[in-house]
């Protein structure tokens, strides 16, 4: 309770001043849900505001942005989506993965919601498709967790003698089943014997690490759940402490000292999103404004942390990768 106490006592600091109510009565309000933390974040909550902007709306001037920050609680994400909804904001917009707008999506079905997701949101049942949505929610896809098949077929032309990899999942997370799936039929295809490890709070992430080494592992895989990505400075470190050669879905991990990445840009997603919630302000329905989807896929190498694990980047990886940095 102290902790849920704090946290609304936060967000009604930081987001929603009385001042500011009282002063400006007028302003649209969009509520900025998140299963993320705030720090980690930041880069991406400054990609959707320069969305908005982009359509002219200014956090302060002609509009305001009330957050909620589950910092990994996803728990707490269905009162946060309730909340808003009781506040009658303008929109929500609902990031940090598939459990942020499932609880957007339940509390409400008259306030437009744009999401931002890493898996297919009709298999999720978000939308009714991707072209008309059809009801008060749309978004952009990233297709984060489709992209197991070409992370794990990069770890294998990095690391040709690799037998044995471990995938780091969250039990909690909405699709993990659904990628470990996909991550396990591309294992069996390529020869390659597949081990889950899991965690489910950053006090896990040694353990886990402890259990890829036992099991033989010679690489690593990381999900696409948020709740990582808030977390990538320790499960980098690690990594390079174990010396696990590791595949992350994002380059922010690479950025952070992580070895190598294939995905796409997250601020691209969230300056997309901020581009939707101006569009919605302006009078546009959800229901008509098709799903986004990337169209470039980003390979990353950190070169340093390769030379610190002993390994040679082959010419073929090094010639797919859009950018190798030092």
């Amino acid at each position: 309770m102290k902790r849920r106490s704090f946290l609304t006592a936060l967000g009604a600091a930081t987001a929603w001043p009385l001042v500011a109510r009282a002063q400006q009565p007028a302003l649209p309000v969009i509520g900025f849900l998140s299963s993320a933390s705030p720090r980690a974040f930041a880069h991406l909550v400054a990609a959707f505001r320069q969305g908005l902007q982009t359509h002219g709306f200014v956090h302060g001037r002609n509009v305001w942005i009330d957050y909620r920050w589950a910092e990994g609680h996803y728990g707490d994400l269905p009162a946060m989506a309730a909340d808003l909804a009781n506040r009658k904001v303008a929109l929500i917009a609902a990031t940090g993965g598939v459990v942020s707008a499932r609880a957007a999506i339940k509390a409400t079905t008259t306030v437009p919601i744009v999401f931002v997701v890493g898996f297919d949101p009709v298999k999720l049942g978000l939308v009714a498709s991707l072209n008309k949505p059809g009801a008060n929610a749309t978004g952009v896809s990233i297709f984060t967790t489709e992209l197991v098949t070409k992370r794990l077929d990069l770890l294998t032309k990095l690391l040709p003698q690799m037998r044995t990899v471990a995938m780091l999942v969250n039990p909690g997370a909405a699709v993990t089943r659904i990628e470990i799936g996909d991550t396990s039929a591309a294992a069996q295809q390529l020869g390659l014997k597949l081990v889950t490890i899991e965690a489910t709070g950053e006090g896990d992430f040694e353990a886990a690490m402890q259990s890829a080494v036992k099991q033989q592992a010679k690489a690593l895989l990381v999900s696409a759940d948020p709740f990582f990505t808030s977390r990538r400075a320790r499960l980098v470190a690690l990594a390079a402490q174990h010396a696990l050669p590791t595949m992350y879905p994002l380059r922010v991990y690479v950025e952070a000292g992580g070895l190598i990445s294939y995905g796409t840009e997250l601020p691209w997603a969230y300056h997309q999103v901020g581009i939707y919630a101006g569009r919605i302000l302006k009078g546009a329905k959800p229901s008509e404004l098709p799903v986004m989807l990337p169209s470039n896929f980003d390979l990353v190498i950190n070169s340093a942390t390769a030379k610190a694990l002993g390994m040679t980047v082959p010419p073929e990886i090094s010639a797919l990768a859009h950018e190798v940095t030092k």
